[in-house]
C-alpha cells in the first residue's frame, strides 16, 4: 500500500509548470548572453537595421525572455552602448585630463579609439543617430558612464590640453590651437572612418578583412600625421 504522506512529499518536490504571472528570477549570464548577441548583432546590421528576433536567437532566449529583460530595442541599445562605453569614455578622458606628454597623448588616443571602434563599430552611428533624435538621453547616458557632467568633463579636458599646448607654442613647437579644436580633430579622424565605412569600403574597394587592414595601417600613421600637421 502507498504511504499518503510518503505519496503527498514526493508530490512537493516535483517541479511543476510556472504559475502565470510569476515572476521570473534575472539571471547576470542569461544578460550578459543577450548585450553580447546584441553586439554581434549591431555589428552586422547596425543599431537601425538590427532585429530583436535575430538577438533573441543569437542570444538562445525567446524573445519574450528578451523582452522581460529590456523591454524594447532603444532600451536593449542603450545597454549595449553603455556597456562599450564604459570601456571607451573613462580611458579617454584620464588620457586628455592627464599630465602624460602631448606626443604620448595623441599616440593613446589613437591607439585606444581604432582598437574599441574595431571592436564596436556600431558605436558612432548609434552616438550620431541619438546626438540628432535624443540629445538629452545621450548626456545623460554619457554622465552615467564618466561619473561626471559632461559639461565638466570638457572644462577639465580643455584647461590641461590648453596649457600643455600653449607650452609647446611658447616654445616653438606647435602652430597655436584651441584645445577644442584640438579635440575635434583627433576625434574625428579616429571615428571617421567608422561612422563612413560603407561609403569607404564602396570608393576603396575593401571588403571587411580589407577595412581591417586599412584600420591597422592607420593605426600606425595617425598619430604621427596629426602631430606634423601642428608642427611651426
Amino acid at each position: 500500500m502507498i504511504n499518503k504522506r510518503t505519496s503527498r512529499r514526493g508530490a512537493g518536490k516535483r517541479a511543476g509548470p510556472r504559475r502565470p504571472g510569476r515572476p521570473v528570477a534575472r539571471d547576470g549570464d542569461t544578460e550578459r548572453r543577450i548585450l553580447d548577441a546584441a553586439h554581434a548583432v549591431f555589428i552586422r546590421h547596425g543599431t537601425a537595421g538590427a532585429r530583436t528576433q535575430e538577438i533573441a536567437r543569437e542570444a538562445g532566449v525567446n524573445s519574450a525572455l528578451l523582452h522581460y529583460y529590456f523591454r524594447s530595442k532603444e532600451r536593449l541599445a542603450d545597454a549595449v552602448f553603455q556597456r562599450a562605453a564604459t570601456q571607451l569614455l573613462p580611458n579617454l578622458v584620464r588620457i586628455l585630463a592627464s599630465d602624460a606628454d602631448l606626443d604620448v597623448k595623441v599616440a593613446q588616443v589613437v591607439e585606444l579609439e581604432l582598437t574599441r571602434l574595431a571592436e564596436t563599430p556600431y558605436l558612432p552611428g548609434y552616438v550620431i543617430s541619438e546626438l540628432t533624435h535624443h540629445p538629452r538621453r545621450i548626456q545623460q547616458l554619457f554622465a552615467s558612464v564618466i561619473g561626471m557632467n559632461p559639461a565638466d568633463v570638457g572644462a577639465l579636458v580643455r584647461d590641461r590640453l590648453s596649457a600643455q599646448i600653449g607650452e609647446r607654442v611658447r616654445a616653438g613647437r606647435m602652430q597655436p590651437i584651441d584645445a577644442e579644436q584640438f579635440i575635434v580633430n583627433l576625434l574625428a579622424l579616429c571615428i571617421f572612418p567608422f561612422a563612413a565605412k560603407p561609403m569607404l569600403n564602396a570608393l576603396l574597394g575593401l571588403d571587411e578583412a580589407g577595412f581591417i587592414a586599412f584600420i591597422d595601417r592607420r593605426r600606425a600613421e595617425l598619430a604621427p600625421f596629426f602631430l606634423r600637421a601642428l608642427a611651426p
